[in-house]
Protein backbone atom coordinates (compact mmCIF):
# COMPACT_ATOMS: atom_id res chain seq x y z
CA UNK A 1 0.00 0.00 0.00
CA UNK A 2 1.13 3.44 -0.79
CA UNK A 3 0.14 6.33 1.79
CA UNK A 4 -0.37 10.15 2.36
CA UNK A 5 -0.24 11.85 5.73
CA UNK A 6 -1.57 15.21 5.82
CA UNK A 7 0.41 17.29 8.04
CA UNK A 8 -0.38 20.71 7.39
CA UNK A 9 -2.76 21.62 9.93
CA UNK A 10 -2.11 24.52 12.75
CA UNK A 11 -3.73 22.90 15.36
CA UNK A 12 -5.20 26.19 17.19
CA UNK A 13 -7.20 24.61 19.46
CA UNK A 14 -4.31 23.19 21.52
CA UNK A 15 -3.14 26.48 22.15
CA UNK A 16 -0.56 27.29 23.92
CA UNK A 17 1.74 24.53 23.23
CA UNK A 18 0.30 24.16 19.70
CA UNK A 19 1.34 27.37 17.86
CA UNK A 20 2.12 28.38 14.21
CA UNK A 21 5.49 27.78 14.26
CA UNK A 22 5.15 24.60 16.07
CA UNK A 23 1.58 22.85 15.57
CA UNK A 24 0.17 19.64 17.16
CA UNK A 25 1.50 17.39 14.34
CA UNK A 26 5.12 17.66 15.58
CA UNK A 27 4.71 17.67 19.29
CA UNK A 28 4.99 14.65 22.13
CA UNK A 29 1.66 14.95 23.20
CA UNK A 30 0.43 11.08 23.66
CA UNK A 31 4.28 9.71 24.47
CA UNK A 32 7.61 9.96 23.42
CA UNK A 33 7.40 10.35 19.85
CA UNK A 34 5.11 13.19 18.34
CA UNK A 35 1.76 12.67 16.55
CA UNK A 36 3.48 12.73 13.00
CA UNK A 37 6.11 10.27 14.29
CA UNK A 38 3.45 8.09 15.76
CA UNK A 39 1.30 8.16 12.61
CA UNK A 40 4.43 7.17 9.91
CA UNK A 41 5.39 3.96 12.52
CA UNK A 42 1.49 2.97 13.02
CA UNK A 43 1.07 2.52 9.14
CA UNK A 44 4.74 0.93 9.01
CA UNK A 45 3.90 -2.46 9.06
CA UNK A 46 1.81 -2.05 5.40
CA UNK A 47 3.36 0.99 3.90
CA UNK A 48 7.20 1.21 3.80
CA UNK A 49 8.67 4.67 3.49
CA UNK A 50 9.40 4.46 0.21
CA UNK A 51 5.96 4.40 -0.77
CA UNK A 52 5.05 6.89 1.78
CA UNK A 53 4.09 10.59 1.35
CA UNK A 54 3.41 13.33 3.39
CA UNK A 55 1.81 16.93 2.65
CA UNK A 56 2.32 19.74 4.63
CA UNK A 57 2.81 23.72 4.35
CA UNK A 58 6.13 24.86 2.59
CA UNK A 59 7.13 26.50 6.26
CA UNK A 60 6.66 22.77 7.47
CA UNK A 61 8.47 20.72 5.53
CA UNK A 62 12.26 21.49 7.20
CA UNK A 63 10.21 20.09 10.45
CA UNK A 64 8.90 17.33 8.63
CA UNK A 65 12.30 16.29 7.05
CA UNK A 66 13.63 16.24 10.89
CA UNK A 67 11.28 14.32 12.35
CA UNK A 68 10.92 11.30 9.31
CA UNK A 69 15.35 11.37 8.67
CA UNK A 70 13.95 7.41 6.60
CA UNK A 71 11.56 9.41 4.42
CA UNK A 72 12.83 10.24 1.03
CA UNK A 73 13.18 14.21 1.08
CA UNK A 74 11.41 13.65 -2.66
CA UNK A 75 7.91 12.57 -0.93
CA UNK A 76 7.57 15.28 1.18
CA UNK A 77 5.12 17.53 -0.67
CA UNK A 78 4.91 21.56 -0.04
CA UNK A 79 1.83 23.55 -0.16
CA UNK A 80 2.11 26.78 -1.10
CA UNK A 81 -0.85 27.51 1.04
CA UNK A 82 -3.97 25.40 2.45
CA UNK A 83 -6.31 24.89 -0.45
CA UNK A 84 -8.60 21.73 1.74
CA UNK A 85 -8.18 18.26 2.17
CA UNK A 86 -9.29 17.67 -1.41
CA UNK A 87 -6.26 19.60 -2.94
CA UNK A 88 -3.81 17.96 -0.76
CA UNK A 89 -4.88 14.11 -1.17
CA UNK A 90 -4.92 14.83 -4.50
CA UNK A 91 -1.30 16.14 -5.13
CA UNK A 92 -0.22 12.56 -2.91
CA UNK A 93 -2.78 10.61 -5.73
CA UNK A 94 -0.54 12.69 -8.72
CA UNK A 95 2.68 11.63 -7.45
CA UNK A 96 1.61 8.03 -6.77
CA UNK A 97 -0.60 7.38 -9.70
CA UNK A 98 2.70 8.71 -11.61
CA UNK A 99 4.89 5.80 -10.32
CA UNK A 100 1.69 3.23 -10.50
CA UNK A 101 -1.35 4.35 -11.95
CA UNK A 102 -3.62 1.70 -10.08
CA UNK A 103 -1.95 2.10 -6.76
CA UNK A 104 -3.98 1.67 -3.97
CA UNK A 105 -3.50 4.52 -1.34
CA UNK A 106 -4.34 5.52 1.98
CA UNK A 107 -4.88 8.93 3.09
CA UNK A 108 -4.48 9.70 6.97
CA UNK A 109 -4.21 12.56 8.98
CA UNK A 110 -1.00 13.21 11.18
CA UNK A 111 -2.81 14.35 14.30
CA UNK A 112 -4.98 10.74 15.37
CA UNK A 113 -4.06 8.40 17.83
CA UNK A 114 -4.91 4.89 18.04
CA UNK A 115 -5.49 2.61 21.17
CA UNK A 116 -5.38 -0.70 19.13
CA UNK A 117 -2.82 -0.92 16.60
CA UNK A 118 -3.43 -4.20 15.38
CA UNK A 119 -6.70 -3.48 15.05
CA UNK A 120 -6.46 -0.58 13.27
CA UNK A 121 -4.11 -2.30 11.16
CA UNK A 122 -5.96 -5.20 10.05
CA UNK A 123 -8.90 -3.14 9.23
CA UNK A 124 -6.41 -1.36 6.83
CA UNK A 125 -5.31 -4.14 5.25
CA UNK A 126 -9.21 -5.17 4.47
CA UNK A 127 -9.65 -1.71 3.14
CA UNK A 128 -6.76 -2.40 0.68
CA UNK A 129 -8.28 -5.64 -0.31
CA UNK A 130 -11.58 -3.78 -0.51
CA UNK A 131 -10.60 -0.92 -2.71
CA UNK A 132 -9.05 -2.58 -5.27
CA UNK A 133 -12.67 -3.27 -6.99
CA UNK A 134 -12.96 0.41 -7.05
CA UNK A 135 -14.48 1.06 -4.09
CA UNK A 136 -13.68 4.56 -2.13
CA UNK A 137 -13.29 3.15 1.26
CA UNK A 138 -13.57 4.94 5.04
CA UNK A 139 -12.80 3.70 7.70
CA UNK A 140 -15.75 4.19 10.43
CA UNK A 141 -15.61 4.72 14.20
CA UNK A 142 -18.10 2.92 16.22
CA UNK A 143 -19.78 5.73 18.00
CA UNK A 144 -19.61 5.52 22.00
CA UNK A 145 -21.75 8.36 22.87
CA UNK A 146 -23.75 11.19 21.12
CA UNK A 147 -20.93 13.53 19.66
CA UNK A 148 -21.60 16.80 17.96
CA UNK A 149 -18.41 17.34 16.99
CA UNK A 150 -17.82 15.02 14.46
CA UNK A 151 -19.75 14.03 10.89
CA UNK A 152 -21.35 10.89 10.17
CA UNK A 153 -21.91 8.03 7.65
CA UNK A 154 -24.81 6.11 7.66
CA UNK A 155 -24.54 2.62 6.71
CA UNK A 156 -26.45 0.64 4.83
CA UNK A 157 -26.25 -3.18 2.79
CA UNK A 158 -23.44 -5.55 3.65
CA UNK A 159 -20.34 -5.27 0.84
CA UNK A 160 -17.69 -7.70 2.04
CA UNK A 161 -16.74 -9.29 4.96
CA UNK A 162 -13.52 -10.71 6.32
CA UNK A 163 -13.37 -12.36 9.95
CA UNK A 164 -15.36 -10.26 11.73
CA UNK A 165 -14.38 -6.98 9.94
CA UNK A 166 -17.22 -5.84 7.58
CA UNK A 167 -17.51 -3.35 4.53
CA UNK A 168 -20.98 -1.81 3.91
CA UNK A 169 -22.23 0.32 1.55
CA UNK A 170 -22.39 4.08 2.23
CA UNK A 171 -25.79 5.70 2.47
CA UNK A 172 -24.94 9.31 3.03
CA UNK A 173 -22.40 11.59 4.81
CA UNK A 174 -24.28 13.67 7.31
CA UNK A 175 -22.41 16.77 8.86
CA UNK A 176 -22.47 17.37 12.63
CA UNK A 177 -25.14 17.17 14.34
CA UNK A 178 -26.88 18.83 17.58
CA UNK A 179 -27.47 16.52 20.41
CA UNK A 180 -30.77 15.38 19.89
CA UNK A 181 -29.83 14.01 16.24
CA UNK A 182 -26.82 12.44 17.67
CA UNK A 183 -28.68 10.54 20.65
CA UNK A 184 -30.85 8.78 17.62
CA UNK A 185 -27.55 7.66 15.65
CA UNK A 186 -26.28 6.35 18.66
CA UNK A 187 -29.34 4.70 19.13
CA UNK A 188 -30.11 3.03 15.63
CA UNK A 189 -26.69 1.47 15.41
CA UNK A 190 -26.27 1.86 11.43
CA UNK A 191 -23.97 5.60 11.80
CA UNK A 192 -20.39 5.77 12.63
CA UNK A 193 -18.31 8.85 13.30
CA UNK A 194 -16.10 9.85 9.51
CA UNK A 195 -12.69 9.56 10.54
CA UNK A 196 -11.36 11.04 7.45
CA UNK A 197 -9.17 7.95 6.91
CA UNK A 198 -9.45 6.75 3.65
CA UNK A 199 -8.49 4.09 1.51
CA UNK A 200 -8.74 4.10 -2.85
CA UNK A 201 -6.99 3.67 -5.73
CA UNK A 202 -5.45 6.23 -7.31
CA UNK A 203 -7.14 6.56 -10.45
CA UNK A 204 -11.05 6.31 -8.86
CA UNK A 205 -10.34 9.03 -6.72
CA UNK A 206 -8.41 11.36 -9.17
CA UNK A 207 -11.62 10.40 -11.38
CA UNK A 208 -13.78 11.65 -8.94
CA UNK A 209 -12.12 14.73 -8.71
CA UNK A 210 -11.99 15.70 -11.96
CA UNK A 211 -15.97 14.78 -12.45
CA UNK A 212 -16.90 16.92 -9.18
CA UNK A 213 -14.27 19.58 -8.56
CA UNK A 214 -12.62 20.36 -12.13
CA UNK A 215 -10.57 23.23 -10.81
CA UNK A 216 -8.65 21.09 -8.41
CA UNK A 217 -8.42 18.85 -11.62
CA UNK A 218 -6.45 20.85 -13.63
CA UNK A 219 -4.01 21.79 -11.63
CA UNK A 220 -3.21 18.12 -10.55
CA UNK A 221 -2.84 17.25 -14.09
CA UNK A 222 -0.48 19.37 -14.29
CA UNK A 223 1.53 18.38 -11.13
CA UNK A 224 1.08 14.69 -12.34
CA UNK A 225 2.78 15.30 -15.87
CA UNK A 226 5.79 16.93 -14.20
CA UNK A 227 5.72 14.11 -11.34
CA UNK A 228 5.51 11.16 -14.52
CA UNK A 229 8.72 12.65 -15.67
CA UNK A 230 10.55 12.50 -12.41
CA UNK A 231 8.94 8.55 -11.20
CA UNK A 232 6.67 10.51 -8.98
CA UNK A 233 9.50 12.12 -6.62
CA UNK A 234 8.95 15.77 -6.00
CA UNK A 235 11.74 17.21 -7.21
CA UNK A 236 12.51 21.20 -7.97
CA UNK A 237 10.65 20.95 -11.24
CA UNK A 238 7.35 19.18 -9.31
CA UNK A 239 7.45 22.10 -6.63
CA UNK A 240 8.12 24.78 -9.40
CA UNK A 241 4.47 23.72 -11.19
CA UNK A 242 2.98 23.49 -8.03
CA UNK A 243 3.65 27.05 -7.31
CA UNK A 244 3.08 28.30 -10.61
CA UNK A 245 -0.64 26.65 -10.81
CA UNK A 246 -1.60 26.92 -7.16
CA UNK A 247 -3.04 30.27 -7.42
CA UNK A 248 -5.16 28.97 -9.80
CA UNK A 249 -7.13 27.42 -7.00
CA UNK A 250 -9.35 29.72 -5.72
CA UNK A 251 -12.31 27.65 -3.38
CA UNK A 252 -10.84 25.69 -0.35
CA UNK A 253 -12.68 22.27 -0.83
CA UNK A 254 -12.98 19.24 1.95
CA UNK A 255 -13.20 15.99 0.19
CA UNK A 256 -15.63 15.27 2.50
CA UNK A 257 -17.64 17.65 1.06
CA UNK A 258 -16.13 18.28 -2.49
CA UNK A 259 -15.80 14.46 -3.13
CA UNK A 260 -16.81 11.64 -0.91
CA UNK A 261 -20.89 13.23 -0.15
CA UNK A 262 -21.19 13.27 -3.87
CA UNK A 263 -19.13 9.98 -5.46
CA UNK A 264 -20.04 6.54 -6.80
CA UNK A 265 -18.89 3.16 -4.96
CA UNK A 266 -18.34 4.64 -1.81
CA UNK A 267 -18.08 1.78 0.94
CA UNK A 268 -17.43 2.25 4.98
CA UNK A 269 -15.58 -0.37 7.54
CA UNK A 270 -16.67 0.35 11.05
CA UNK A 271 -14.18 -0.31 13.53
CA UNK A 272 -13.66 0.36 17.62
CA UNK A 273 -9.61 0.66 18.06
CA UNK A 274 -9.68 3.42 20.44
CA UNK A 275 -9.35 6.36 18.03
CA UNK A 276 -8.69 10.13 19.00
CA UNK A 277 -8.20 12.50 16.97
CA UNK A 278 -6.78 15.20 19.21
CA UNK A 279 -8.77 17.92 18.51
CA UNK A 280 -8.96 19.30 21.85
CA UNK A 281 -7.00 19.78 25.13
CA UNK A 282 -10.35 17.55 26.37
CA UNK A 283 -9.27 14.77 24.02
CA UNK A 284 -5.63 15.14 25.58
CA UNK A 285 -6.79 14.35 28.69
CA UNK A 286 -7.84 11.14 27.33
CA UNK A 287 -4.78 10.37 26.41
CA UNK A 288 -3.27 9.84 30.11
CA UNK A 289 -4.34 7.88 32.84
CA UNK A 290 -6.59 9.53 35.52
CA UNK A 291 -6.10 9.68 39.46
CA UNK A 292 -8.28 8.73 41.89
CA UNK A 293 -10.69 11.74 41.31
CA UNK A 294 -10.40 11.89 37.73
CA UNK A 295 -7.43 14.47 37.33
CA UNK A 296 -4.41 13.88 34.55
CA UNK A 297 -1.30 15.59 34.55
CA UNK A 298 0.85 15.60 32.20
CA UNK A 299 3.95 17.71 29.86
CA UNK A 300 7.28 17.36 29.48
CA UNK A 301 8.34 18.87 32.63
CA UNK A 302 4.66 18.10 34.94
CA UNK A 303 6.67 17.37 38.56
CA UNK A 304 5.53 19.81 40.33
CA UNK A 305 1.83 20.37 41.36
CA UNK A 306 -0.63 20.85 44.08
CA UNK A 307 -4.14 20.00 43.83
CA UNK A 308 -6.54 20.47 46.98
CA UNK A 309 -10.20 19.08 46.34
CA UNK A 310 -10.20 19.49 42.71
CA UNK A 311 -11.49 16.57 40.30
CA UNK A 312 -11.77 15.80 36.91
CA UNK A 313 -9.42 18.70 35.67
CA UNK A 314 -6.27 18.29 33.81
CA UNK A 315 -2.96 20.52 33.87
CA UNK A 316 -0.59 19.94 31.64
CA UNK A 317 2.63 22.17 31.87
CA UNK A 318 5.99 22.44 29.92
CA UNK A 319 7.81 24.70 32.12
CA UNK A 320 8.57 23.04 35.73
CA UNK A 321 7.04 26.00 37.47
CA UNK A 322 4.65 24.55 40.50
CA UNK A 323 0.57 24.57 39.14
CA UNK A 324 -1.39 24.73 42.53
CA UNK A 325 -4.97 24.36 42.32
CA UNK A 326 -7.63 23.74 44.80
CA UNK A 327 -11.31 23.72 44.60
CA UNK A 328 -12.23 23.09 41.06
CA UNK A 329 -13.48 21.11 38.72
CA UNK A 330 -13.77 20.53 35.12
CA UNK A 331 -10.86 22.64 34.18
CA UNK A 332 -8.25 22.74 31.72
CA UNK A 333 -5.17 24.20 32.72
CA UNK A 334 -1.61 24.37 30.32
CA UNK A 335 1.40 26.11 31.49
CA UNK A 336 3.89 26.82 28.47
CA UNK A 337 6.57 29.41 28.08
CA UNK A 338 4.29 30.66 24.84
CA UNK A 339 1.04 31.03 26.96
CA UNK A 340 -1.37 30.28 30.15
CA UNK A 341 -4.22 28.68 29.53
CA UNK A 342 -7.36 28.02 31.62
CA UNK A 343 -10.90 27.18 30.63
CA UNK A 344 -13.92 24.68 31.20
CA UNK A 345 -13.56 21.30 29.44
CA UNK A 346 -17.09 22.67 28.44
CA UNK A 347 -15.51 25.26 26.07
CA UNK A 348 -12.49 23.48 25.56
CA UNK A 349 -13.34 24.03 21.36
CA UNK A 350 -13.78 27.61 22.08
CA UNK A 351 -9.43 27.62 22.20
CA UNK A 352 -9.28 27.87 18.89
CA UNK A 353 -10.78 31.73 19.32
CA UNK A 354 -7.97 32.49 22.03
CA UNK A 355 -5.31 31.23 19.71
CA UNK A 356 -6.72 33.29 16.45
CA UNK A 357 -6.98 36.06 19.10
CA UNK A 358 -3.16 35.72 19.87
CA UNK A 359 -2.07 35.50 16.06
CA UNK A 360 -3.64 38.91 15.29
CA UNK A 361 -1.95 40.23 18.19
CA UNK A 362 1.50 39.13 17.46
CA UNK A 363 0.69 40.04 13.82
Amino acid sequence: MYASILAGGSGTRLWPLSTPATPKQFLRLAGPETMLQDTVRRISPLCPPDQLYVVTFDSYSASVAEQLPDLPREHIIAEPEGKGTAASIGLAAACIAARDPQAVMGSFHADHAIADEAGFQAALAFAEHVARDGSLVTLGITPDRPETGYGYIEMGASHAEQGVLRALDVKRFVEKPDFHTAQEFLASGVYAWNSGIFVWRVDRILEEIRRLVPEISGVLDEVGAAARRTGGKVTGEVEQVIRNAWPRITKTVTIDQGVMEHADQIVVIPISVGWNDIGSWAQVAGLHAADAQGNVVAGLDATSHLAIDTSDTLIYSTTGRMVGVAGVSGLIIVDTPDGLLVCSKEHAQDVKQVAEFVKKRLE
